[in-house]
Order: C-alpha cells, then sequence, then structure tokens
C-alpha cells in the first residue's frame, strides 16, 4: 500500500505528461520510414519487452498465465482493440493528416467515453455534458476544417474520419476495462502479448517486414518505451500516490500545448490558429465535463 503523497503524484504524473506531449511528434517523424502496420509492430514488440521486464524484475511473472485464465475473452477483446485496431487507425489518420489535426482530433476521446458510457454503462448524460459534448465537437471541426466551418471542407476526410474513430475504439477499450479485475501492468502486459500475433498478421497483409531505414526503428523503439510503457506506468504510479486525483487529471491538459510546440520546431509543422482555438475549445469541454454537478 502507497503513502499518499500529493508531491510525488505531481512528478509522476508530469513525466507521463512530457512523454505524450512527444508522441505526436514521434509518429510523424517515424511514418516517414514505416508505414502504420510496420511502426506498430515494432512499437509493440518494444513495450512487450519492456512491459515483461518490469513484471520479471517485481518477480510476478507467474501471475500472467492465471491472469489470463481469470478472463480470456476479455484479453483477446481488449489485445484485438488496443494496441492493434486502435493504433493501426490512428497511425493511419497521422499518415494523412498533419499531427496537430491528428492529435487534436484524438483528443476528443473522452467526451466520446460520455456518449458511449450511455448504452454500455446505463450512465445518464447531464447537462454540462451535452454542453462539453457540443463545444468538443465544434471544436473538432474547427480544427479539421481550418476554421472554415460553414465549408465543411477537410483536407482529407477519411484521415478526420479516422482520426475520429480512433477515438471511439479508444473509448470503447476503456469501457470494456470497466469489466477488468486483473492488475493494470500484469492486464496491459497480457494485452500487448496477445495483440503480438494479431498485429504481425496485420502487418503481412497491409504492408511487408522490410524494415531497413534505422531512422524508423529508432522512432518505433522510442514509441513502444515512451507512449505504450513508461508513460503509463508513470501515470499509474501518480494516481497511486495522489491525494486529489482531480489535481493530477488536469495535468493532462498541458500535454497537447507543449505537443504543439513540438511538432512546430521539431517536424516543422506551422501551427494553424485554427488549431489553437480548436484545441482550447476541446480542454475546455472536459473542463467542464469535470465539474462535480451542483446541487
Amino acid at each position: 500500500m502507497h503513502v499518499k503523497d500529493q508531491k510525488k503524484a505531481v512528478i509522476y504524473a508530469l513525466g507521463a505528461v512530457a512523454c505524450w506531449s512527444t508522441v505526436a511528434t514521434a509518429f510523424k517523424l517515424s511514418l516517414n520510414y514505416f508505414s502504420p502496420a510496420q511502426l506498430l509492430w515494432v512499437a509493440n514488440l518494444t513495450s512487450v519487452v519492456l512491459l515483461l521486464s518490469v513484471i520479471g524484475v517485481q518477480g510476478r511473472l507467474g501471475e500472467l498465465i492465471p491472469s489470463f485464465k481469470k478472463q480470456p475473452v476479455f484479453f483477446l477483446i481488449a489485445g484485438f482493440m488496443n494496441p492493434t485496431l486502435y493504433y493501426l487507425v490512428l497511425f493511419q489518420a497521422y499518415d494523412r493528416l498533419p499531427a496537430q489535426q491528428a492529435q487534436t482530433l484524438n483528443y476528443t476521446w473522452a467526451i466520446t467515453l460520455t456518449i458511449l458510457a450511455v448504452p454500455f454503462l446505463g450512465q445518464t448524460i447531464r447537462r454540462q455534458d451535452w454542453i462539453a459534448i457540443l463545444l468538443g465537437y465544434t471544436g473538432a471541426m474547427v480544427i479539421a476544417t481550418r476554421g472554415d466551418l460553414l465549408s465543411l471542407q477537410f483536407d482529407d476526410s477519411i484521415g478526420v474520419g479516422l482520426a475520429l474513430l480512433s477515438t471511439f475504439i479508444w473509448a470503447g477499450y476503456w469501457i470494456l476495462n470497466t469489466r477488468n479485475s486483473v492488475d493494470p501492468i500484469l492486464s496491459l502486459t497480457l494485452t500487448f502479448l496477445i495483440a503480438l500475433p494479431m498485429i504481425t498478421l496485420a502487418t503481412a497483409i497491409f504492408s511487408d517486414f522490410q524494415m531497413t531505414q534505422w531512422q524508423g526503428w529508432i522512432g518505433a523503439i522510442y514509441i513502444g518505451i515512451f507512449e505504450m510503457g513508461i508513460a503509463f506506468i508513470l501515470w499509474l504510479m501518480a494516481m497511486r500516490y495522489a491525494e486529489n486525483t482531480a489535481r493530477i487529471s488536469n495535468l493532462i491538459f498541458i500535454s497537447p500545448f507543449l505537443s504543439l510546440i513540438l511538432l512546430r520546431f521539431l517536424v516543422g509543422e506551422a501551427i494553424y490558429l485554427a488549431t489553437i482555438l480548436g484545441l482550447i475549445m476541446i480542454v475546455v469541454a472536459l473542463l467542464i465535463q469535470q465539474m462535480k454537478k451542483t446541487t
């Protein structure tokens, strides 16, 4: 049992936010060298090695098979949803769109979760949730149309559709996880391990294994370590130490703004005013959503 320590929680949370801030840049740069399926295959393999190492150090490798046997159908579905389907769709969106658009559209997943929680978890939508949904998706459209809302002209309508589809897959994955009773790190390791043959098959069908450019390997390994591994572990530690989880959760809103700065200077993307305005609208929507119900 961890003793609550808000200062320690903030340090872990900021570490996770720092990792997440770099991944849009890593996705975009890596996709210059690898196809979405190739990128996912190397990243997932890297993540599996990292997570197995963490569990090995903890002396818990023996818990993997009993944990799987508890709920095998859950792990098979979870592994198919994330990382397999989620990242294949997300990387394809990044491949087609400017990274600033793909990243910020993907950020609406928490709003999507509110909508999906109604049929799947029996939750009700409050008035402030409706405001958040309207504001969040208006922000998404501002980004997708570069501010020209009335024209509904997208840079790449398939890319926009894929970025929004990724939010439904990710939200669905978290709804599925409400039925999960296994320790989070063990659970993540199992889902990523089970996903490896699925991703291998997807790479064989949609791409190939001719990955000769070292830049692609560096990017994919970085994504596997930081996006799919360390960031999750740091965030989990932050939640365990947090005295106030809401304050810790709000730190995540730093991430997309830092990410835009990195995209500007490392990828060389000119950041559109519409992206900043749309992102502010989405962040405000998410903050409205977090407000406690007033009586």
